[in-house]
């Protein structure tokens, strides 16, 4: 219809031309002629079918062509005006909805090709006028509908009506009465229009509002109760109009007003009689199931709460909408509705009637169920306005009733929180710690408290901090700042959310019925209670918080991110006592003194950031109150005073590090507290290696502390603070200068004001630092040597277990801090040398640890302290020996003991190379006589002076032998306590397998009687006292009690009884008896008479005990057993050759020799293995089979090669191949064996001769002995 000609042939032919125009071109090409156009519309004549199509075709050519019938209109001005004048009259008259749709079409592009105000005002002018002469809205439908088109088309006439055509305004208001719907929609269309663009009159803004309010109530179809309810909401966005339609007094303005005095009908009168109220129509439209009318209803209760919600909350929460509001929650998704409903609930939370009626208890599991439905969607926005919503409920409840009574409750409440925190959208997240810090409340705990619930929210807020992106510094500051907002933004809701975990921690603790969770499932009990909450806490702060707030801050200082990190912090030391040592310990070496330190002087200097001040004051003092009340303290007294100190100056101390100095050295001294509080705090920080200023800086500015002190003569400091002081002085002076005479006198007179006792710190360096100085030693030396050493750890005795297969005396225990200082500066030594000789018996011990480590560590071989150390000794035995002569009944003195065990020690390790001088033989002599006047049962004493005597025999140079060995001989007392050890030894059983220290003894009393009988036949020294030895019991021990004494013990006998073969059983210090074990027969027969006292049974059992000692190859016992083996063949060939050659041809030499060479190459080169062969040989001995062992033996050395040969073993094999060139064998050797020995022997000749070993003394337990008595003796068989 649209493409057709709008010309009417019956009457266009009378019209002037000028009023006809061609639209389009070609085929298209449409013809218009406005006159004719006005008469059919005019003329009654006309069809309606004819009139809509004539509608449609110009408004086709307005579509297609806008612009071309302006210029023709605006031939004549009244030709326009009587143009839109029949087009309005005809939405007066004309009936047909499709021409009246096309006429308002029509119309409203005319107006707009027109572009004229007056066309508008002559439109508005001539519907007033119809109005007024009608006297009714009846009818007038089309024409608000047109008037609705034409604000939306032209909006500057909505500025028209509110300034001009007030009248008219009366009558759109006057509409919304009328009961017909569809014209009071098209009313509410205009009336929304024109209250979002301008002003209302005041004079009708009321008379609207109350008229759309009666209007809202009545209304029955959609249409018009969408178009109030958008027409509502525009009108409440203006206080005044909220406050008319909220006014108890509407029911009274309702019935009298009256718009215009036409409108007298009994069925307005009806309507307006009615009782409206705004609270109730919305909550009728909410409990519509339309999802819109809820949405605009809720949009609508919230535009009136907006205004002012203490006021307008009540009457709503009267009306129960809170109730409709949370059903809503529960059976919609749709997005705008879910909106609208948290923004009214928002609002309503703000009155504490919302909660006195239980609103938010009913609501709050229909909140949680919702909200675990928007987490779900891609809208954020509703995501985060839900969360807030939860937030206000949660932040607002009262307390006394609570909103999760139930554990499944919580547990989806806590879920959601959890959902929320995980978002992906930052501002999401951030609400929901808000949420959770809300939830962390203990009213709002279940019974019983899901603590692994709780444990599960703080978690989750914390691992979402460590994925918050840290603020990378770049050139664009603005960025750098907003990417730091953000984050700290999020970090600090997240404190203050664990802050709050911390709180509710701190108080189910302290509630025992909380603590207890007396109706936890037996299934989650260790799960729920507070202790596993509080390690999950201290787990969180120690893992997450700590890292991620620190490297925040370094990047951008935030102070309110910093105060409830300190105060997280502080909590800790409350939730877990027990576990705090730890953590301080683990802040205190991470340097978290010196970081709050920092903070402090940053951003609270100039009383600025108290808050911060504070938590930062209370960490340190938990801190350092944690680490002073540790065991490694010694000072637990006064920790309350140094406590006191640092509470008193922390929070002026707002000062960077970095500044401390040129406030420590400031003279006179302004705030001596601060200077007080400051030394505490570097001396803690300190010993856990946090230094904050350098060593020099800081030892200047500790001396000009003390010194101070004494120049202003002010009230000396506390001890602690001379106690840090003189601590940091120690640590520091190895990097920083001497001090001079003056400082050193004044701080000599400080340390003086307090017992020494009260200034002591367990350190090396406080040692250091005090003996340094020969003014500061003199004065403090003992007292701080004993203070050391009473506060050192009980010394375990040493493992006197067999480490006899080997002579390494190193030990594995760690060096004593000691050492250095001992081997630097020789006064120590006399200081612990006197402690040793001083009545407390425990310090002595110690003394007497340390002295040994240091002799252990080979010091001695300082020529300077061995020359300090010995008249030392010497002295003191002198004391000792009159102090004994004159004590009633001989009494010891109790230091003797110690005294004799570090002189024993001091002969580890020397070699028989250092010559003795005359200090030598006096302690030989003071050591004989005091060992001489002990009681015998006085092992600890007698053990090292006897072990001390056969070392010095040891290793006594070979020129000096003969003057030691008659000193020691004629020495009776002594001689009558080894007696009483022999005797007391064989009168009592020693079968055991560990080394008792009587045991110890008698060992030591074996090697002494052996190195005796060696040097006195070797000198021909006088002997005054025999001593009497059963040597049938020893040879029965040997044979018959090995397996029950320990190595050590064997190889001593075997030591002592190898000296008497050596001597053919004949010293004069000895008197042997033959005991039970060996009596033989009288009248003694030949052959025991030429073994006397042995005889041939004692022989025989003895070669069957050495056998049976080589077979169990023990390192030791091998080569003892192998001498003492080879002693005894040299007496059998010196007393009666053929029992020697009887017992070399027993099948036990066989077996033995046997075992030995079929062990490996480790017992096949051993130097025993080789000696025992040598000793067969020379004995012409029919247990060896010589090719076949000996060729053993030749291809092991080939194999390993001459050179790679120890030195024992080198020359055992020299002997051996040197006896078998001289022997003659039946049936003697082949020549091929001959020809490799000799091959051998030659390369033995040509390998460069290895320096000959030193005798040493090595310690084996409380033992000391000498490396040659248990190695391989080598010599002819005769000797």
């Amino acid at each position: 219809m649209s493409g057709v000609d709008v010309v009417y042939e019956k009457i266009h032919f009378r019209h002037d031309p000028r009023w006809t125009a061609s639209v389009g071109s070609g085929a298209e090409a449409r013809v218009l002629c406005v006159a004719c156009f006005t008469e059919m519309l005019e003329t009654k004549e006309v069809s309606t079918v004819r009139k809509s199509a004539a509608l449609s075709g110009v408004g086709g050519m307005l579509r297609r062509c806008p612009g071309f019938l302006r210029g023709l209109l605006l031939q004549e001005h009244g030709v326009c005006l009587h143009l839109t004048a029949c087009i309005l009259g005809m939405l007066y008259t004309e009936e047909d909805p499709t021409t009246l749709e096309k006429a308002v079409q029509v119309l409203v592009q005319l107006l707009l090709e027109l572009q004229r105000e007056q066309f508008v005002q002559n439109i508005l002018t001539n519907i007033h006028k119809q109005l007024c002469e009608q006297g009714s809205v009846k009818g007038f439908m089309p024409t608000f509908t047109f008037l609705g088109k034409l604000v939306d088309a032209v909006p500057a006439v909505l500025q028209f009506l509110a300034s001009n055509y007030v009248g008219l305004l009366e009558w759109l208001t006057a509409g919304l009465l009328y009961p017909d719907e569809e014209l009071k929609a098209s009313v509410c269309y205009v009336l929304k229009r024109l209250w979002c663009a301008v002003v209302v009159p005041l004079a009708l803004r009321d008379k609207m509002a109350l008229s759309l309010l009666q209007t809202l109530a009545n209304a029955c179809t959609p249409h018009l109760t969408i178009n109030s309810l958008g027409l509502l909401h525009q009108m409440l966005n203006v206080g005044e109009v909220v406050a008319v339609l909220m006014s108890s007094e509407l029911q009274e303005a309702l019935v009298n007003y009256d718009i215009m005095s036409p409108m007298e009908s009994p069925q307005y009168t009806e309507l307006c009689g009615e009782h409206c109220s705004l609270p109730l129509i919305l909550k009728k439209l909410l409990l519509s199931r339309d999802e819109a009318l809820q949405v605009g209803s809720a949009r609508c209760i919230a535009a009136v709460l907006v205004h002012s919600p203490s006021q307008y909350c009540g009457p709503f929460i009267k009306a129960d909408i809170p109730e409709f509001l949370f059903e809503r929650l529960g059976s919609s998704n749709r997005e705008a509705l879910l909106w609208s409903i948290y923004g009214c609930l928002m609002l309503l939370t703000e009155e504490p009637l919302f909660f006195s009626q239980c609103h938010s208890v009913y609501g709050i599991e229909p909140l949680v169920r919702s909200l675990r439905d928007v987490l779900k969607l891609s809208n954020l926005e509703v995501q985060k306005q839900g969360l807030q919503l939860l937030t206000l409920i949660l932040d607002r409840h009262p307390g006394a009733v609570r909103l999760f009574p139930s554990r499944r409750g919580f547990i989806d409440v806590t879920e959601v929180v959890i959902g929320g925190v995980t978002s992906s959208c930052l501002q999401v997240a951030k609400q929901a710690v808000q949420a959770a810090t809300a939830l962390l409340r203990l009213n709002h705990q279940s019974s019983p408290v899901q603590y692994n619930e709780l444990k599960k929210i703080v978690e989750s807020v914390i691992i979402r901090c460590t994925e918050l992106p840290l603020p990378i510094f770049s050139s664009h500051r603005s960025s750098v700042n907003m990417q730091a907002s953000k984050t700290g933004g999020f970090l600090l809701l997240a404190l203050q959310c664990f802050q709050q975990a911390c709180s509710l921690a701190e108080q189910c603790a302290s509630d025992p019925v909380l603590k207890q969770n007396a109706f936890t499932a037996p299934h989650k009990h260790s799960e729920d209670m507070v202790e596993y909450f509080c390690m999950s806490l201290l787990r969180c702060c120690d893992n997450a918080c700590i890292p991620t707030v620190t490297k925040l801050c370094e990047r951008v200082p935030s102070a309110q991110i910093l105060q409830p990190f300190f105060s997280i912090l502080s909590n800790q030391f409350t939730l877990l006592p027990s576990f705090m040592p730890e953590f301080a310990f683990k802040l205190a070496s991470s340097g978290f003194i010196r970081l709050t330190l920092e903070y402090k002087g940053l951003l609270c200097a100039g009383n600025r950031n108290p808050g911060l001040n504070a938590a930062c004051c209370g960490f340190l003092l938990r801190l350092c109150a944690t680490l002073l009340s540790q065991p490694s303290n010694s000072h637990h007294e006064d920790v309350e005073d140094m406590l006191g100190v640092l509470e008193m100056s922390l929070p002026s101390l707002c000062v960077h590090v970095t500044e401390w100095p040129s406030i420590m050295l400031e003279a006179p001294v302004p705030h001596p507290h601060l200077q007080h509080c400051q030394v505490c705090l570097l001396s803690i920080a300190l010993q856990y290696g946090d230094r904050f200023l350098s060593d020099s800086v800081l030892f200047a500015c500790m001396v000009r502390v003390l010194c101070s002190v004494r120049e202003q003569g002010d009230p000396y400091p506390p001890a602690c603070v001379l106690r840090s002081a003189l601590y940091l002085l120690s640590i520091t002076q190895d990097r920083s200068s001497e001090l001079d005479w003056g400082p050193l006198n004044s701080i000599s007179k400080v340390l003086s004001s307090q017992p020494f006792s009260t200034l002591y710190t367990h350190h090396p360096s406080l040692l250091s630092f005090v003996f340094h100085y020969p003014a500061l030693s003199e004065q403090f030396g003992q007292p701080l040597m004993e203070l050391w050493l009473s506060r050192q750890p009980q010394s375990s005795p040493e493992d006197p277990s067999e480490p006899a297969s080997s002579y390494s005396s190193s030990s594995t225990s760690p060096p004593s801090p000691l050492l250095p200082l001992l081997q630097k500066n020789s006064s120590v030594i006399l200081t612990l040398l006197a402690m040793m000789c001083g009545s407390d018996t425990v310090l002595a011990a110690h003394a007497l640890t340390e002295l040994r480590g240091f002799v252990k560590a080979g010091c001695l071989s300082d020529p300077d302290v061995s020359s300090i150390l010995r008249p030392a000794l010497l002295q003191v035995f002198q004391k000792l020996g009159c102090e004994m002569a004159n004590s009633p009944g001989g009494k010891v003195p109790a230091s003797l003991s110690l005294v004799f065990q570090l002189l024993c020690l001091m002969q580890t390790g020397v070699s028989t190379e250092q010559e003795m001088d005359g200090t030598d033989f006096k302690l030989l002599y003071h050591v004989s006589n005091l060992a001489g006047k002990v009681r015998a049962n006085c092992i600890e004493a007698l053990l090292p002076a006897i072990n001390y005597l056969y070392c010095c025999l040891a290793l006594c140079p070979p020129h000096c032998t003969d003057r030691a060995v008659s000193m020691l001989l004629c020495n009776s007392g002594l001689m009558d306590q080894v007696q009483a050890v022999v005797d007391h030894s064989s009168s009592s059983s020693l079968s055991m397998s560990s080394m008792s220290p009587l045991s110890a003894l008698l060992c030591c009393c074996h090697l002494f009687l052996s190195s005796l009988i060696t040097l006195q036949h070797q000198h021909k020294a006088q002997v005054q006292k025999r001593i009497h030895l059963d040597l049938g019991r020893m040879v029965q021990l040997l044979s018959c009690s090995k397996r029950k004494m320990d190595s050590l013990s064997l190889a001593c006998i075997l030591r002592l009884l190898q000296s008497l073969l050596d001597v053919d059983l004949g010293s004069p210090v000895l008197w042997l008896e033959e005991g039970m074990a060996l009596g033989c027969e009288r009248p003694l027969k030949p052959s025991d008479s030429a073994l006397y006292p042995l005889g041939i049974r004692g022989t025989l059992t003895l070669t069957t005990a050495l056998h049976s000692l080589l077979l169990q190859k023990q390192e030791m016992l091998l080569c003892v057993s192998a001498n003492c083996l080879k002693s005894l063949m040299g007496f059998l060939q010196r007393r009666c050759p053929t029992i020697g050659q009887h017992v070399v041809s027993q099948p036990w030499s066989r077996f033995l020799l046997y075992s030995l060479l079929s062990s490996g190459d480790r017992l096949l080169l051993h130097p025993a293995t080789v000696s025992l062969l040598t000793v067969l040989m020379q004995f012409g001995s029919s247990s060896v089979l010589w090719d076949p062992d000996l060729a053993k033996v030749f291809s092991a050395v080939e194999r390993r090669g001459v050179k790679e040969l120890e030195q024992s073993t080198a020359q055992a094999l020299r002997e051996l191949l040197t006896q078998l060139e001289c022997s003659v064998a039946v049936p003697p050797p082949s020549e091929q064996l001959r020809l490799r020995a000799q091959t051998l022997l030659e390369s033995l000749n040509h390998c460069p001769t290895s320096p000959v070993q030193s005798n040493t003394i090595l310690r084996l337990g409380e033992l000391s002995v000498c490396s040659s008595h248990f190695s391989l003796t080598t010599g002819p068989l005769g000797k």
